[in-house]
């Protein structure tokens, strides 16, 4: 019985992600996600109050699941380089495998009012995942593994932002494809940065 709640719960998600992603959330009706899903509408209200508790869901989700991934690439590795560079694979992975759930879950953030549920918060949720990251750069500063005369959250933000641009991208550009190669350069380029490097002469 457990068992066949959870997968009509699932049915339902996996059918109002379909609907958000082609449609927009003010397009979709209740209406749209049950027939897609195949369950009535008592069903879906057994498990969400409405669309909006619905898209919430969604969005939430993809949230709770880069925390996830962020935590368990950190806590598998040692030393700020390989925390980094595991963190961006396993969330380039992540992305390539989830594409509809990560484009409604950054789309959120630029929507305009209408296009998504009035009342939808996920701000404590964007901020726990920055804050995780920042906690990674803090201790390795602590450590010495990175340049001290920059404040933390300076350095949090400029990783942050390589990290979202290139998630973003490949949102937007389905030829790009970034891999553990480029979660390899984005590191480099981020501990490392783009000023040539002084070159020891032969003697």
């Amino acid at each position: 019985m457990a068992k066949d709640v959870t997968d009509t719960r699932q049915l339902i998600l996996h059918a109002a992600l379909k609907r958000f992603a082609d449609a927009g959330y003010a397009a979709t009706s209740v209406q749209d996600i049950v027939d897609d899903a195949q369950v009535s509408k008592p069903a879906l209200y057994y498990h969400f109050a409405d669309k909006a508790g619905l898209f919430q869901a969604l969005v939430h989700e993809a949230h709770d699941q880069r925390y996830r991934l962020l935590r368990e690439a950190a806590e598998g590795s040692t030393g700020i380089h390989a925390q980094l560079e595991n963190m961006l694979a396993a969330l380039f992975e992540y992305f390539r495998e989830n594409r509809e759930l990560m484009r409604i879950s950054f789309a959120t953030m630029f929507a305009a009012p209408g296009e998504v549920p009035k009342d939808l918060s996920c701000a404590q949720k964007c901020e726990r995942n920055f804050e995780y990251v920042h906690s990674l750069i803090k201790r390795a500063q602590k450590h010495g593994e990175l340049d001290k005369s920059f404040k933390s959250r300076e350095l949090a933000f400029g990783f942050y932002g390589l990290a979202n641009f290139h998630l973003v991208s490949h949102l937007v550009m389905p030829d790009c494809e970034p891999d553990r190669l480029t979660a390899k350069k984005i590191v480099e380029l981020f501990l490392a940065g783009a000023a040539p490097k002084s070159v020891q002469r032969k003697k």
